[in-house]
């Protein structure tokens, strides 16, 4: 079958064609159309081999029924475990983020057995501890909490450049979803709107994120056996 698309000038002075002896079956003919210098059309045509439609068929081309959509479930993560990887560092931030992560986790029927807490010295730690338990296979995704405060020198990049690293290579590495709950704020007000202020509570956030991914894995992407 061929498809053609036809484009129309007033004018046209050259029409240069390709010689189709020379085409390959599935590569495209062109043909170039000048009217001036700086004014060039291309009118294509494409040959393949069963390809094309007929009458109604040609109305239903775009749609995609046969197309599979995988997505995680936030109804319940019943069953489900989940750790939680905390710096101590700016603990008075850290501590709200880590209420609002279980308090979430809660509502979502997840059970206080089925949740590891485990604290570590700042963010820069968070990686490593990150994917030594999702190695484990014993949680369904490990959530990483943590607050990087920017203060007088570059020590704050560092910090939040090994951290971000840290915790998706933990997630990478080990093939359990490792999710990023660390604030990386200008200021201790921004930090503090986000962890149970006016810009909402990133905790509960995250820990919304843990659930869906968990649920994806398990329900869709879980390697066979």
């Amino acid at each position: 079958m061929t498809s053609a698309t036809f484009v129309n000038f007033s004018s046209v002075p050259q029409l240069n064609f390709v010689n189709s002896s020379q085409l390959h079956p599935h590569r495209p003919l062109s043909t170039t159309i000048s009217s001036s210098p700086k004014l060039t059309a291309v009118l294509s045509f494409t040959q393949s081999q069963g390809f094309g439609c007929k009458g109604q068929e040609c109305g239903d081309f775009g749609k995609t029924s046969a197309v599979r959509e995988l997505s995680g479930s936030l109804t319940s993560a019943q069953g489900h475990r989940f750790a939680i990887v905390v710096a101590r560092f700016n603990e008075l931030i850290t501590k709200k983020l880590l209420e609002g992560a279980l308090n979430t986790f809660k509502s979502y029927s997840v059970r206080e057995e089925d949740i590891d807490v485990v604290w570590v010295p700042g963010s820069f730690e968070i990686g490593v501890v990150a994917q030594q338990l999702a190695k484990l296979r014993k949680y369904q995704s490990v959530l990483c909490i943590g607050a990087v405060i920017r203060g007088d020198t570059s020590h704050y990049d560092a910090v939040v450049n090994a951290a971000t690293s840290g915790v998706l290579s933990a997630g990478l590495n080990s093939g359990t979803p490792c999710i990023f709950g660390v604030l990386t704020c200008d200021t201790l007000e921004q930090a503090f709107n986000r962890a149970g202020g006016k810009a909402g509570n990133k905790g509960a956030e995250a820990a919304l994120t843990a659930i869906e991914m968990a649920s994806l894995f398990e329900h869709h992407l879980k390697p066979l056996q």
